[in-house]
């Protein structure tokens, strides 16, 4: 577990002590005093060892942003100033590092911060997980935050201490994968009052349209559910903007528009029924306002019928016979408000299994995944204490009472382990154990809650008196129970209305004034079946027990008390196996001034908080505790022995003489693996004197290294230089290598046979790599001037003529004939055809004046007009292309002039088709033929001869 450290590093003592272990003398003034000094300087975060306390400032703190969350990324908790960020840090890196669940209790009164401080949380471990900005994680991160603003919306309300005050407790889960990045969770919820939604949201910020479908005005004084309990106050939140916030984020968790609506409609509802009015006409049960059933009616899609008969009869079941018991005006409205809070709490839960549904972790096998790891955040309503406390109070205390139950034995556990891991003897600290208070309210049988659920299930009529009596009889003795009735002279408490519990907190006296109503809370199954048979599938889908008939015997609920208890049994259970972080939260004032600290408003909380014990607890004798090589890393040149490093067997031997040194022995203890400082006040004298030589040792410090910098810098240039020279020596070495390696294989090549073509060149140098590129293309252009310097004029014209075919056939055909020779004119060698032909081409030649024969071939002309292929020649000269008839001795057909030949096209396989096209798009298409030997190919010949012609 962390340490507790010394925050002088960070904060002066002008901003009084960081961390309240550090207090001189543990004392409730000294407390206040350093809690006022902080609050009034500005530092709103104080440590107990590793508990955070947070006053609550009211007003905006620049300490959230992003460059706060890198300061505290990381770092140990006595790294930085107390904050919020360095317990949430903590948690997270204990989830990481070494694999275990963690959980970060917030506890406080009404309007301390709570809900603020588990937003920030949240907010810091969104923001120190996933650098790569994964979409799924960025999904589940947004769902969280988000579901946060959702139940806010309807679980909190407003109260005279709070604009915005939680009347349900939340345990979140966050659930990461082994490389802790968040990848779901789970949200149980804690439900106290019912009807106390912040209904001022839906009338003063929804828009007029969603008000008028669902027949609600603006002013919250027409409802008597929003009237009850006090004036309205003007609000200092922006309904309209928190309207607009809550609809997108429900839009953007996952809920669809007709559940969106669903839950006006059931809101509208609620308000709705709090405006029904019953009245009696002789015998008869009415309702007054009849208008009002229509419009629930249509809200409820169901029958108005039925909306009237279930507000105004009780169907009950007496063996086979079904009776229709008529209401009372009295039980009528009784049933009206038990409609009203039981809609308003499935409606709640409804919600909250909602964001599970989406938010929980799918698909997870740890097998495949990793290990699952948990960070539990619990934002709990803390304890209160009202001028008239009833059965929330009550079960609100309860809960802070097994939660103060928790802390205690959890932080006693881990000062006990530490103590033990460490070999220090234990001290006893004597404390408040509130184990028995709260066996007070949960023992089965004799504990306040069995009491009330034994009244509730007696036959006849049942009262709150007659479950005061049942508490007096049972706990006459307990020294933490009072009534009137067992202190007659205690004016305090009322007769048969009052009792007293004597918390951990302080003394509460509670009014049994509606326990019996709140704790059964029962809802005729006739408001079940008409809910169950709307035609709005999202409300049907809420009351599934509605299904059952008048006949089926159903197990009767259970009470609220024993939910309340065995949820919280649960969440303790769950807490406990956890390892725990805590937040304590305290309201400065209440009129939410950012200034004002009241003193005694104040004392009150740290009482009931149970801060003193916690310091008592963490101090355990010992103020300061930390390892052994932190220890000499801060306080090391305070002494001889360890500046600027100790030669001694071990760090804790250099510790000792240390603290031998500066007088301090008497008050250390010595662990196996960290020093143990018993008072304040030597920490704080180790402090002093490491300010004092810290300067001279700084400037001893500077002077050295600038020297030793000095040194290395003039060893460092001549190393460079060295190597500079030797590095130049080796290149110049290289590259005359090379030039004698390349003179030694080229010297010759003039009178090879191939002038040098199969020669290699040596691989150059690096530095020569570019040079040697450069001068193979020089190499290559000088190899192939000299082959084609010794060729004849007729040679020069079929070289050019093979390279042209080959930069436009290349890859394209696989037989070029470029290994032969190219005899163009092949007309006037074939000794069938030269004399005739020879004729015609004098002839031409005469008439045309051509200069020369290109090419000539005989083909096969592949269609003519009558779709007959024909055998035909042509004559390709440099001025004409022909086309003869090889059956009258090569008399011309058609003269094409070769200044309208466009193009020519022939293709990629073994054929010898050619396409010549023209300009007037006659194009000719023939197939060369008549070849010796018969496979031989003239297709690139006639590309080569007409593309080098051409380019000439």
């Amino acid at each position: 577990h962390l340490s507790t450290g010394s925050m002088a590093e960070h904060e002066s003592l002008e901003y009084g002590k960081a961390d309240f272990v550090l207090l001189d003398n543990v004392s409730m003034e000294e407390f206040m005093t350093n809690l006022k000094l902080r609050f009034e300087k500005g530092r709103i975060y104080t440590y107990i060892g590793e508990v955070v306390v947070s006053v609550n400032p009211y007003r905006a703190m620049n300490i959230y942003g992003r460059d706060i969350v890198e300061q505290y990324k990381g770092r140990e908790l006595y790294e930085r100033p107390p904050h919020l960020f360095a317990i949430a840090d903590a948690a997270y890196k204990a989830m990481k590092r070494r694999n275990k669940d963690t959980c970060i209790v917030i506890s406080g009164e009404s309007g301390a911060g709570k809900t603020e401080a588990s937003k920030y949380i949240m907010q810091y471990i969104a923001a120190i997980t996933n650098p790569n900005q994964r979409a799924e994680v960025e999904r589940v991160k947004n769902m969280l935050l988000k579901s946060n603003c959702v139940l806010e919306a309807f679980g909190n309300a407003k109260t005279n201490r709070n604009d915005n005050s939680s009347r349900f407790g939340k345990y979140m889960d966050i659930n990461f994968d082994f490389k802790g990045d968040p990848i779901g969770g789970h949200i149980s919820n804690y439900l106290l009052e019912k009807v106390k939604a912040n209904y001022r949201r839906l009338l003063r910020g929804a828009p007029d349209s969603l008000l008028r479908s669902l027949h609600i005005k603006k002013d919250p004084t027409a409802y008597n559910y929003i009237k009850v309990g006090g004036q309205i106050k003007v609000s200092s939140i922006n309904d309209g903007a928190d309207f607009k916030a809550v609809a997108d984020a429900m839009k953007v968790i996952g809920f669809t528009g007709d559940e969106i609506q669903t839950v006006y409609k059931i809101l509208a509802t609620i308000l709705h029924l709090g405006n029904l009015t019953f009245g009696v006409d002789g015998d008869v049960t009415l309702i007054e306002n009849t208008k009002l059933v229509s419009v629930i009616r249509e809200l409820l899609s169901t029958k108005e019928e039925n909306v009237e008969k279930a507000l105004l009869y009780r169907t009950v079941a007496t063996g086979r016979d079904v009776i229709e018991k008529q209401h009372t005006a009295q039980e009528a409205s009784y049933g009206r408000d038990a409609l009203a809070k039981a809609m308003y709490e499935r409606l709640f839960c409804w919600i909250v299994g909602r964001i599970n549904d989406i938010i929980e972790v799918k698909n997870y096998d740890a097998r495949v995944h990793g290990k699952n790891t948990v960070i539990g955040v619990l934002d709990i309503y803390g304890f209160e204490i009202f001028q008239n406390n009833s059965f929330e109070q009550f079960c609100i205390n309860y809960c802070n009472e097994k939660l103060q139950q928790l802390f205690i034995q959890l932080v006693l556990k881990q000062e006990q382990e530490e103590y033990q891991r460490e070999g220090i003897p234990w001290k006893h600290i004597d404390y408040f154990n509130n184990q028995i208070i709260v066996d007070l309210v949960e023992q089965q049988h004799k504990g306040i809650f069995s009491v009330l659920d034994e009244a509730c299930m007696n036959v006849g009529k049942v009262t709150d008196e007659v479950f005061l009596q049942g508490l007096n009889g049972k706990l006459a003795k307990h020294a933490h129970y009072t009534s009137r009735k067992l202190s007659p002279t205690d004016k305090s408490l009322e007769f048969d209305r009052d009792f007293r519990i004597r918390h951990y907190a302080g003394d509460v006296v509670y009014s049994v004034v509606g326990f019996i109503d709140k704790n059964k809370d029962t809802l005729f199954q006739d408001f079940k079946r008409l809910l169950y048979n709307s035609s709005n599938p999202v409300l049907k889908a809420m009351w599934p027990e509605g299904k059952l008939s008048i006949t089926e015997v159903t197990k009767r609920p259970l009470t609220a008390a024993t939910l309340f208890k065995n949820s919280m049994i649960l969440l303790v259970e769950n807490l406990a196996c956890k390892e725990p972080y805590y937040v304590r939260c305290i309201k400065p004032n209440d009129v939410k001034s950012p200034l004002l600290f009241e003193q005694e408003r104040c004392r009150h909380q740290v009482e009931y908080l149970g801060l003193l014990e916690n310091v008592r607890v963490r101090r355990a004798g010992f103020a300061y505790r930390q390892t052994y090589p932190r220890f000499l890393q801060r306080y090391k040149m305070i002494s001889e022995f360890t500046w600027p490093n100790h030669d001694l067997p071990s760090d804790k031997d250099a510790v000792k003489r240390l603290m031998q040194g500066c007088g301090f022995d008497h008050d250390v203890a010595y662990g196996k693996t960290k020093v143990f400082i018993r008072t304040p006040r030597t920490l704080f004298s180790l402090e002093e004197q490491r300010a004092s030589l810290i300067t001279i040792h700084f400037h001893d410090v500077v002077l050295c290294l600038q020297v030793w910098r000095g040194t290395i810098a003039r060893m460092r240039y001549r190393r460079m230089r060295a190597a500079l020279v030797i590095l130049r020596a080796y290149r110049r070495y290289k590259v005359k290598s090379y030039i004698r390696e390349v003179n030694r294989r080229f010297k010759n090549v003039r009178s090879m046979k191939d002038y040098g073509k199969h020669v290699k060149w040596p691989t150059p140098p690096k530095v020569l790599s570019l040079f040697v590129c450069l001068f193979d293309v020089f190499t290559s252009r000088w190899w192939a001037w000299t082959l084609i310097k010794g060729l004849s004029p007729e040679e020069a014209l079929q070289v050019r003529a093979k390279v042209a075919s080959l930069e436009a056939l290349k890859g394209q055909r696989a037989d070029l004939g470029l290994q032969r020779a190219w005899e163009g004119n092949y007309l006037v060698n074939s000794a069938d055809t030269a004399a005739s032909f020879t004729l015609v081409s004098s002839e031409l030649q005469r008439k045309d004046k051509f200069m020369r024969v290109l090419f000539s071939c005989n083909v096969r002309k592949v269609i003519n007009r009558f779709h007959k292929a024909e055998d035909r020649a042509v004559l390709i000269t440099d001025r004409h292309l022909y086309k003869m008839d090889p059956l009258k001795q090569y008399k011309p057909m058609k003269s094409i002039p070769l200044y309208n030949v466009t193009g020519v096209s022939v293709s990629p396989g073994k054929d010898q088709l050619v396409v010549f096209h023209t300009k007037d798009s006659r194009d000719l298409v023939v197939c060369l033929q008549g070849m010796v030997p018969a496979n031989e190919s003239r297709i690139g010949e006639l590309v080569g001869t007409l593309l080098s012609h051409f380019k000439r």
